[in-house]
């Protein structure tokens, strides 16, 4: 495998990393968690090159993006190496995976950023600090684990019900826009004997609902209806309940590509085929 480019997305926890080859193909992304972000580049990098029987001599060059990149001073490796900016990295990436030209791309990470995409335009509009870091750190408090996987799965033993107050609880009949069960307000009907799993649902629920409003408010005036949502959160399977509802209260549509997690590591690769096009 000849001149393929290597995309490494280095975060927080977890380090992203893909290649790409001069046609665009994605090859076999995967991710690795370390300790630091250092550990976690250098184990990512030398793993996906064995896995895949990739030689140095076949990397045309490493693009390196992400928080954690700004440790990375040095060629790794001894190979070509740059950065890529992350927000154009988010864009490039979401673009690629979901084929769209205009849309709002949705970095669901520790927190979550929001990317505006028109054309070869690609611009950062804002974000919020709700993300899986806040997910973690209320399951932490609250149920004593920060283990996203096992919140996940507690969650799907849960019932909303139990925690969110819908318009169907305070009203007789639908509201102009709003059906009876959209929400009405976050953990306000939380019972005094709800289960972890009730509560666990309304952690996942508040987090990705408010993200989904987020989207919603940042797109007025833009004519934007579509939002491509990437990043490690796009995994949680209760996305999909949460955005084909809201789908239907916006009347706008929240896409989760197939590669969602690795869509920054495949635009900081995707940068470079674009400044050496």
């Amino acid at each position: 495998m000849k001149n393929i480019v290597i995309g490494i997305d280095v975060g927080i926890s977890t380090t992203k990393i893909v290649g790409i080859d001069e046609n665009g193909l994605v090859v076999n992304p995967f991710r690795i968690k370390a300790t630091d972000p250092i550990t976690s580049l250098y184990g990512a990098f030398g793993k996906y090159l064995y896995d895949n029987k990739i030689q140095l001599s076949d990397v045309r060059q490493v693009m390196v993006t992400g928080v954690g990149s700004a440790y990375i001073e040095t060629p790794i490796y001894g190979l070509p190496t740059a950065k890529s900016e992350e927000f154009i990295a988010d864009g490039l990436g979401a673009r690629h995976e979901s084929k769209l030209d205009r849309m709002i791309v949705v970095s669901m990470g520790t927190g979550t950023s929001l990317v505006k995409c028109d054309g070869d335009e690609i611009r950062h509009i804002g974000g919020t600090g709700i993300g899986g870091g806040t997910l973690a750190g209320l399951s932490r408090i609250m149920l004593k684990t920060d283990d996203i996987k096992q919140l996940s799965s507690m969650a799907m033993q849960g019932d909303i019900n139990n925690i969110n107050l819908h318009i169907g609880d305070i009203s007789a009949k639908p509201l102009p826009g709003l059906p009876m069960n959209a929400t009405a307000s976050l953990f306000s009907n939380a019972k005094a004997n709800a289960t972890r799993e009730d509560i666990a649902l309304g952690l996942i629920y508040m987090v990705l609902q408010t993200i989904g409003s987020s989207c919603f408010l940042s797109s007025l005036g833009s004519g934007i209806r579509d939002f491509v949502m990437i990043g490690n959160l796009t995994l949680l399977p209760q996305c999909k309940d949460v955005y084909p509802a809201m789908e239907k209260l916006y009347n706008v549509h929240f896409r989760i590509p197939k590669y969602s997690e690795f869509c920054t590591a495949i635009g900081a690769a995707l940068d470079f085929y674009l400044k050496n096009r």
